[in-house]
């Protein structure tokens, strides 16, 4: 799926991957780039590792709204 038609359909994408356990690969310009993918196709080893970067970057890109602004803009 194309990242312009995952983005406008993320809440629906979680669903399905907490609901049906289905797995979706996101593409930019026919490139895959990402996975959204059910929380128990993680292992129990990384997981911890993904909550503990919770608010990590703070700080990193400036102005957040700027920043999802030019997002926005590209995709």
């Amino acid at each position: 799926m194309g990242a312009e038609e995952a983005r406008r359909k993320l809440p629906e994408l979680i669903d399905r991957a907490e609901r049906d356990g289905t797995v979706t690969i996101v593409s930019k310009r026919g490139v895959p780039r990402a996975a959204i993918v059910p929380i128990s196709h993680v292992s129990e080893s990384a997981a911890p590792m993904f909550t503990s970067l919770r608010g990590s970057a703070r700080g990193c890109y400036g102005d957040v709204s700027e920043y999802i602004d030019e997002l926005r803009r590209e995709w």
